[in-house]
């Protein structure tokens, strides 16, 4: 039998010197930059952006210039190792890959035979590209407990579009005379849609920014800036919507065609006039009719709602169907230049053509299954998504449903509340996490195996505008770590489950699901750069004329999904609920945690040293008045507190920010802002946290 090196083993990768092409997942899979890696007898010497890929054009952030730091970090995991210690006590034994897969294998089937398969629950972190795979895994164990951090990410604002339109969209900003970017700062995060932005203004479109903070994207693009207060999108939206109606700037023949629900949604929008929207948001009334008209006098208008700021509250999925529902009513949907229909292609990525993805993950879907977790309290997240809304597992694991997890991944202070999660794990009978680091939730396995870069792999990748790769290894994987998708193999096999296709491996499953398309995974692999399809370019309107995926086939601004579930005691309508504060003398500051910086996502780059050197300490931005009345100075400490707990950070002032608000960047062990928030303040809808609105208070303190 070979050895694990022998199997992974890269002709040609250990000797020579040579430029080599992949891609750096460190960010969001719709960027995934193209990387030109140097390699000398067999290690990285450096990397670069690639010229001839499609997203970045030779281009990196300061995220991805830190790919080689992130690969060669002194913490890597190299071998499996084995729990010798107390959970979270660090200490672990090095052990071979068989004695891994045989005691996971073992484990896992036990709990399914004297428990059921539904008291194991399969959990994906922020790596994506293993997740059509890992979920049919956890369908073929048995079990409709799978979840990812999408529980957290982007999948509300999903979620808002399939109520409304039953599919995903995206914006032809390329061709609108109005932009609306709802809380796009693009030079701290996709830091490519600037450019485009800024060659369409040079062409003659207007921008609209809508943040709470002063951004470079606001003071650079905006011609107009709303600078609404944290959670109020919905009210502003409504707000804009009414004088829009008040004035008969709305596209009557559109909405009587294409729109459901609009009188009832009319009737309850003209409540928010400008005054009022101003009272609620703190935007100016006048700025408020400015930007309806702006709307009114632009032929076309494309919207980016960013699914982090608008997602991230108790309000956030009725906050973007309050955004969406401008595109109703002036008519900007399925319509040149507007927001189009879009079908996801792979990895909720929409390219422009169809894969058999849906259809791999779902084949063995075990309807008979208990419902996954979280399906009880987020019924709407469970209609959408068949999956676990893993912010309710900890609960879970706290009432005795799930005794084991077997994560790719896992990141714990990912969770709000998120002491109540690293407590969860403490209870489990068997933990398993496959990660590239230590991580402070590995610490906490039972058995903890290596993974690999993107820079030791190879895999499938869907981009935009009909681009598709296959990427190649460009190093030999360090130690004895596996790709994610060949341990999934192994223990498919070992655990000898009954899915033929998911045993021979990730390469068989991708070429399955692109049987149908003109291209095979060879010549894919014999590319060293994406490779795009030839189609027929999208026939405006057509999507509206031949029916939407909705239950009356139009444009839903009273949900008929959610009027038919009354037990679920959700509005129909793109309601607007205040941010709660359950006592605003108390609590008189709004927190705002996860704000984007330009060196750091989440707690990814934290431990890469020229990452951290941006930012080396915790710090809190507040406004130049707040900091004055508090009588602090750049650097000094200060207290934030909320009614789950306080943290100790330095200040940072700031005329960036709105007083009363305070913003942190969250992922720091040592200041960490999502144990002070509410682990059960999630929005009714989706299930997300209230990361950026959540009630405070702050003083100075002394270290």
């Amino acid at each position: 039998m070979s050895t694990p090196r022998e199997q992974a083993k890269i002709p040609g990768a250990d000797t020579g010197i040579g430029i080599r092409h992949t891609l750096c997942d460190v960010c969001t899979p719709q960027m995934h930059c193209g990387l030109d890696v140097y390699v000398k007898d067999g290690k990285v010497l450096k990397v670069e952006g690639s010229p001839d890929h499609p997203v970045n054009r030779g281009y990196l952030c300061t995220k991805g210039v830190s790919n080689r730091q992130y690969l060669y970090r002194e913490d890597r995991v190299l071998t499996p190792l084995r729990r010798t210690g107390p959970r979270g006590s660090g200490q672990f034994e090095p052990i071979s890959w068989e004695e891994a897969l045989e005691e996971i294998s073992r484990r896992l089937l036990k709990v399914r035979k004297e428990r059921g398969a539904d008291g194991v629950a399969f959990f994906s972190g922020y790596g994506k590209w293993y997740r059509p795979m890992f979920r049919r895994f956890a369908h073929a164990f048995g079990t409709q407990n799978y979840g990812t951090e999408s529980s957290c990410c982007f999948t509300s604002g999903l979620m808002a579009w399939q109520v409304a339109t039953g599919m995903h969209v995206e914006a032809e900003m390329a061709k609108s005379e109005l932009f609306l970017g709802w809380g796009t700062n693009g030079y701290y995060s996709r830091y490519r849609m600037p450019d485009g932005i800024e060659r369409r203004r040079a062409q003659g479109m207007k921008v609209i920014i809508i943040d709470p903070r002063m951004t470079p994207a606001n003071q650079r693009l905006a011609d107009l800036w709303l600078r609404p207060r944290l959670g109020t999108d919905g009210a502003l939206a409504l707000s804009i919507a009414c004088e829009l109606i008040r004035n008969d700037w709305v596209d009557e023949e559109y909405i009587r065609q294409y729109v459901y629900g609009y009188e009832e949604y009319r009737a309850y929008a003209q409540g928010f006039p400008p005054e009022r929207g101003e009272a609620l948001t703190g935007v100016p009334a006048e700025q408020i009719r400015a930007a309806a008209r702006m709307i009114h006098e632009s032929r076309s208008m494309s919207i980016c709602e960013s699914s982090a700021p608008v997602g991230h509250h108790r309000n956030g999925l009725q906050n973007y169907r309050a955004i969406m529902a401008l595109l109703a009513i002036t008519g900007n949907y399925d319509r040149e230049g507007g927001q189009l229909p879009a079908v996801h292609s792979y990895m909720e990525i929409s390219s422009g053509f169809q894969t058999h993805e849906e259809e791999y993950m779902d084949a063995g879907f075990p309807e008979e299954a208990p419902r996954a977790v979280g399906a009880e309290r987020f019924p709407l997240w469970y209609a959408l998504r068949r999956d676990m809304q893993a912010n309710d597992l900890a609960n879970a694991i706290d009432a005795g449903r799930i005794e084991a997890v077997f994560a790719l991944g896992m990141n714990y202070r990912m969770f709000a509340g998120d002491g109540r999660m690293e407590q969860a794990l403490k209870k489990l009978d068997f933990f398993v996490d496959v990660d590239l680091f230590l991580t402070d939730t590995a610490r906490y396995a039972d058995i903890v195996l290596p993974a690999c870069t993107s820079m030791e792999r190879g895999e499938f990748k869907c981009y935009p505008n009909r681009y598709l790769w296959y990427t190649k290894p460009v190093i030999q994987p360090l130690g004895q770590s596996r790709p994610d998708v060949e341990i999934l193999t192994l223990l498919a096999r070992k655990m000898e489950l009954d899915d033929p296709l998911l045993r021979e491996g990730y390469e068989a499953g991708i070429r399955w699901m692109i049987r149908d398309l003109p291209i095979t995974v060879e010549e894919l692999q014999a590319s060293e750069t994406p490779v795009r399809l030839e189609g027929e370019p999208y026939r405006y309107g057509s999507r509206l004329e031949a029916g939407l995926p909705t239950s009356t086939g139009k444009f839903e601004l009273r949900s008929t999904l959610i009027e038919s579930h009354p037990e679920w005691g959700l509005e129909s309508l793109p309601v607007y609920v205040p941010p709660e504060n359950p006592d605003p003398e108390r609590w008189g500051w709004t927190l705002c945690a996860g704000v984007r910086i330009p060196n750091a996502i989440h707690s990814r780059l934290h431990d890469v040293p020229w990452a951290r050197n941006l930012r080396p300490e915790p710090a809190a931005e507040l406004s130049l008045e707040d900091a004055q009345g508090l009588g602090v100075e750049e650097g000094d400490w200060i207290q934030v507190e909320t009614p789950f707990g306080a943290l100790r950070v330095r200040a940072m002032p700031t005329k960036t920010v709105r007083a009363g608000e305070i913003y942190l960047f969250h992922g720091y062990r040592e200041a960490d802002v999502n144990a002070i928030l509410d682990p059960d303040g999630l929005d009714p809808y989706s299930g997300f946290p209230a990361y950026r609105s959540a009630c405070c208070s702050v003083r100075r303190v002394e270290q």
